[in-house]
């Protein structure tokens, strides 16, 4: 009876100790947080935790009083009425203002165990507004007068070059950066996607300066490809999408691959001839609307040039975009891809805007007033080497 009770005790305390090293299991934010898919009146947050939990973002409006001096609104991801528990967070944050400065601080408490109705939670992980400022956003706003923007593309990993052509980015005066495209050379998990070049735009700007993304052919590959856009969300929630800051239209479009669709380097995974089709057909509405139609500037970014080339790919979007474009005032179209760069002259047959082809070691710097717009390519030693004016 004596060796059953001291049994049982030590099996309690065994329970105990394990429960005790459950609660003390430390939660880290992995990735982020980087603002996503800013609109007049929402935007959206996105970071990863290294274990399950469940998140939520606190907002404030601007100001330089304490982050502590008050309850601040909770917002959480949701799934038909279920809060979301996972290592992904992309919380949306709707019915704000335009053209509206807010505070956001982040924060993830990690699910230990889930079975039914109990949970077991342990502890609480959040980005600092003691010792820090907040994080912060602004909301987009047709009407502003001016817009300031980065393009970068044919990255590769290369996170040096990254930091060097992304320098002058800088909260308050560019509205927004653009990836065009092949940041890494596959998609192969989210360490590669993280480390080849988000968590260095995350220390740089793109906690605060939303990044908008257009895919290259190289992010299709990899069996990450499929998931990564969960990390960019978009307005249409797709990789191919428009909005509107101050003068400009937005036109993002998704390149697809280069090769037909057969090749045997897509192992018959490929199926972007129907896809770029989808996109014609999105883009033969989108040109409709009056948001598009009155603004002063209409710029389009892609990955691939659809010109100067008589692969497959570039030929599709050739055939099926640059017909729907044509006559429809377009500023210019932007590009990467060759990791050369061109400007290529209106060709009045084909199209009628310039396109501008951005190597892999240069940025484009562009900023536009309702009287004019200024594209700036520089290298990595911000040594100016073209302008060009709109």
């Amino acid at each position: 009876m004596k060796n059953n009770m001291t049994h049982k005790s030590c099996l309690f305390l065994l329970l105990f100790v394990l429960s005790l090293n459950l609660f003390a299991q430390e939660i880290q934010i992995s990735h982020g947080p980087y603002v996503q898919a800013v609109a007049e009146n929402e935007v959206t947050i996105v970071w990863t935790t290294d274990v399950d939990a469940v998140s939520w973002v606190e907002v404030a409006p601007a100001g330089t009083n304490s982050f502590y001096g008050e309850e601040h609104p909770k917002y959480f991801e949701t799934k038909n009425g279920n809060r979301v528990v996972g290592q992904l967070h992309k919380i949306t944050i709707p019915n704000l203002e335009e053209s509206t400065e807010y505070r956001y601080r982040v924060f993830s408490k990690a699910v230990l165990t889930h079975q039914g109705h109990r949970v077991l939670y342990g502890n609480i992980a959040s980005t600092n507004v003691y010792s820090q400022k907040p994080l912060r956003f602004r909301t987009l706003n047709k009407q502003k007068d001016s817009v300031s923007f980065l393009v970068l593309n044919d990255i590769h990993g290369r996170v040096d070059d990254l930091a060097a052509l992304s320098s002058n980015v800088e909260y308050g005066k560019t509205d927004l950066v653009f990836f065009n495209g092949d940041m890494v050379s596959s998609m192969n998990d989210e360490q590669q996607f993280f480390e080849g070049f988000m968590d260095k735009s995350v220390e740089l700007f793109a906690s605060k300066v939303p990044v908008y993304f257009a895919r290259g052919n190289h992010e299709t590959r990899g069996p990450f490809s499929v998931y990564f856009p969960d990390y960019f969300p978009t307005p249409t929630g797709k990789l191919y999408y428009s909005f509107r800051q101050g003068p400009v239209h937005f036109i993002v479009l998704d390149c697809g691959e280069d090769k037909p669709d057969s090749d045997i380097e897509y192992s018959g995974l490929a199926q972007f001839d129907a896809y770029r089709t989808e996109q014609q057909e999105w883009l033969k509405k989108e040109i409709q609307k009056e948001e598009f139609k009155s603004a002063p500037y209409k710029m389009v970014v892609i990955h691939i040039p659809p010109v100067g080339s008589d692969w497959h790919g570039p030929l599709d979007i050739r055939r099926k975009i640059l017909p729907v474009l044509k006559n429809q005032n377009i500023t210019a179209m932007i590009c990467g891809h060759t990791h050369r760069y061109q400007y290529i002259e209106p060709q009045p047959e084909e199209f009628d805007f310039p396109i501008i082809i951005n190597a892999h070691t240069t940025s484009l710097e562009v900023d536009a007033t309702s009287e004019k717009m200024t594209v700036v390519r520089k290298d990595t030693d911000g040594k100016e080497l073209n302008r060009f004016n709109f």
